[in-house]
């Protein structure tokens, strides 16, 4: 006897907009896995949709915040491509919130590709925490 179960694909939301908005509010930024992009490349994939509309959400939840949005790399390649990918994937998330709906007027896309690590380069692990997008208080 086979049993076959099926069920929807679950995908966890690493942050919801409560807990970005209560980051954002303790230290001015809030790290956003869950945006995800092919390596070396700054098109958006379709597997960030929840993290988007969770900032969607924290955006339309609080009409007078307005942020940076604030790409981040791993130190793998040169840094000058890792500078213009940190910039061009960040963005790509602006230009994705504002087909969302969010004013461009509340959003700015800067990249600081490795220069802010949040754990080592010299493991998988970090080098994944590493490669992130930040949402920074204006």
């Amino acid at each position: 006897v086979t049993i076959v179960e099926t069920q929807p694909m679950k995908q966890d939301v690493v942050a919801d907009a409560a807990a970005l908005s209560a980051s954002i509010a303790a230290s001015g930024k809030a790290a956003v896995y869950g945006i995800y992009f092919d390596t070396g490349k700054s098109i958006v994939k379709p597997e960030s949709g929840p993290a988007l509309e969770e900032i969607t959400r924290l955006l339309k939840q609080n009409m007078s915040l307005t942020l940076f949005v604030v790409g981040h790399t791993d130190i793998v390649g040169a840094l000058d491509n890792n500078l213009k990918l940190s910039a061009d994937r960040a963005d790509a998330v602006v230009k994705a919130l504002i087909g969302k709906g969010i004013a461009p007027s509340r959003l700015r896309a800067a990249g600081v590709g490795p220069y802010c690590p949040v754990s080592s380069n010299q493991t998988e692990e970090g080098k994944a925490k590493n490669r992130r997008v930040e949402l920074v208080e204006q």
